[in-house]
């Protein structure tokens, strides 16, 4: 009888292990899903807080070309306009011998018009999306002919698509930090840019034949970061490559969106 009795306690207390090994077993799992949901949502919130934040940042950037964009078209713009037309008068009242030089102002002052007008296209945001990418693109390399003698060239392929108008300036940002380096840094004499319409994203190469650099050896400037962090929010894949004496090429891998609206 004794012996029963001492067999029903050990399965009791085999039961009561079992039971307690089960409850931290479940207790474990429990914990640790809570706790990976709650880092994952903790995750979510501090990304969602970072592009909030880099998009709070860009659309005042935005804000801001577009002012400097007005000032430049009403009133840069007027002045030049104004000045081209006084000079028109000035023509036909100067002696020959100084009409050739009011000629070569006059002809100074319309470029600069020009110039002006363009630089106003590039910085509004407005203008970029009614025009689209493409347009936008062409505008800049033109400018960069006139201004800095440097060759250019832009391809399409594909089937064109439309892309949502948030997105196109936040690209055609990225490609102008990108072609602002160029100018600055890398004493190149041409600029190509492909631009390839595929079914399911687009794809943006520009390249240079500039002096290039080590990508290894080369920090972070606060342009290439700004490149990256644009390209995040659109979810577009960037890549920057370059080679000492050979040149910098941009590549950019857009997909293709539907509208919310």
């Amino acid at each position: 009888m004794l012996a029963k009795e001492e067999l029903l306690l050990i399965v009791y207390f085999i039961v009561v292990i079992l039971l307690l090994t089960s409850f931290a077993i479940i207790f474990f799992i429990t914990f640790h899903k809570r706790k990976n949901t709650l880092l994952y949502e903790k995750f979510e919130a501090e990304k969602r807080f970072e592009n909030e934040l880099a998009q709070s940042k860009i659309e005042i950037q935005e804000q801001t070309l577009k002012n400097v964009s007005w000032e430049l078209h009403d009133n840069i713009g007027q002045l030049l306009s104004v000045a081209n037309m006084q000079l028109n008068i000035l023509t036909g009242t100067v002696d020959e011998e100084v009409k050739q030089s009011v000629k070569d102002i006059k002809e100074v002052v319309s470029n600069s018009l020009q110039e002006v007008r363009s630089l106003s296209k590039s910085l509004n945001n407005e203008v970029i999306s009614y025009t689209g990418i493409e347009a936008s693109i062409k505008n800049e390399l033109s400018r960069f002919e006139r201004l800095n003698n440097i060759k250019t060239e832009i391809f399409t392929e594909g089937e064109t698509f439309d892309i949502i108008e948030k997105d196109s300036i936040i690209l055609f940002r990225i490609i102008q930090e990108f072609f602002s380096n160029i100018i600055k840094h890398a004493s190149a004499s041409k600029i190509e840019v492909h631009i390839k319409y595929h079914i399911d994203e687009m794809n943006i190469s520009i390249k240079d034949n500039g002096k290039g650099f080590n990508i290894d050896e080369v920090i972070k400037s606060s342009g290439l970061i700004n490149m990256e962090s644009r390209a995040a929010l659109i979810n577009t894949k960037i890549e920057i490559q370059s080679i000492p004496d050979k040149g910098t090429s941009l590549s950019l891998n857009y997909p293709k969106k539907v509208s919310s609206l």
